[in-house]
């Protein structure tokens, strides 16, 4: 009797640990936004909150040393760090979701759009990205010295200001448009808005995320035009009308694939309250971690 129940006990554990699916929780990583660095408080307590909330293992992954290279370096670079970073990370290897804030969008999605080899993203969760590119030059602090501050329109897209001022990747000046498509060395590439340079392979892996949230401020005064956050933008050369997101041409002609995303369900278009990235606790509840909690399933 005792042989029998050993066999059947046996039996069963076997059964339990090569025929019973089981299931993690999916690895986030969080990119911070311009001038701040991993180790800053905020940013460290971000991190952990969307940790503590969602119950998901996650990690601020740093470009550099952080601040200043969040900076002045190019955001080609940055992206380029960034997948190398992810490609080395044993906790990613069966894919993971993305938060990025701010400008460190623009890595994430250099990220998603760029990297070979590199394990899938589920989720990408976007609060206050320039995705459509940002329409001014962004203000700085009175007192402040960094070269973005002193740049004259016509400077920004200089190698020297693309080389070593990493917001001038982004930044679409609509009396500078024929400059910007030439000589601007990240945002028409990352959006494929140059016709005879479109790359079907970044909107292939664009267009395979499961969730893109896009979040924009209400009162965001930082970037301009805050619609940019949900892919709005003017018309090129122009500053009037702005566009909401499905009459610009990235949407209407399908660049990246937000079109093809939006049409499958996959996008949402989210309005909060506050000024830029002042995201109160019941909108990350509600808007960002349903987005970090889903399970990756192993079975025998």
């Amino acid at each position: 009797m005792d042989k029998t129940f050993q066999r059947f006990a046996l039996f069963v554990t076997f059964f339990i640990f090569f025929f019973i699916p089981v299931s993690i929780s999916v690895p986030f990583i969080h990119f911070h936004g311009v001038n701040d660095q991993c180790s800053n408080a905020e940013a460290r307590s971000f991190t952990q909150l969307l940790r503590n909330l969602s119950s998901s293992p996650g990690y601020c992954l740093e470009i550099g040393n952080g601040e200043e290279d969040s900076m002045s370096m190019p955001l080609m670079q940055q992206a380029s760090i960034a997948c190398e970073k992810v490609k080395q990370m044993k906790e990613l290897s069966q894919g993971y979701n993305i938060v990025a804030q701010s400008q460190g969008n623009m890595v994430a999605r250099g990220l998603i759009e760029f990297c070979d080899n590199a394990p899938p993203v589920f989720n990408y969760v976007s609060l206050g990205g320039p995705h459509a590119g940002v329409s001014i030059i962004p203000k700085c602090p009175l007192g402040d010295r960094h070269p973005l501050c002193q740049l004259q329109e016509t400077e920004v897209y200089s190698d020297d200001a693309q080389d070593h001022i990493a917001p001038c990747g982004y930044i679409k000046l609509a009396s500078e448009i024929s400059e910007y498509k030439e000589h601007c060395k990240f945002l028409p590439k990352l959006n494929n808005e140059i016709p005879n340079e479109r790359n079907s392979t970044y909107k292939e892996r664009f267009t395979s995320l499961h969730n893109l949230v896009l979040v924009m401020f209400e009162d965001d005064k930082l970037v301009v035009p805050k619609e940019t956050c949900l892919f709005g933008f003017y018309p090129d050369g122009a500053t009037t009308p702005l566009l909401p997101p499905q009459q610009t041409k990235l949407y209407t002609e399908d660049w990246i694939g937000l079109k093809t995303l939006d049409d499958a369900g996959k996008v949402k278009f989210v309005v909060v309250p506050g000024g830029h990235l002042e995201m109160a606790h019941v909108d990350i509840v509600k808007y960002v971690v349903p987005y970090l909690q889903n399970q990756l399933v192993f079975s025998s």
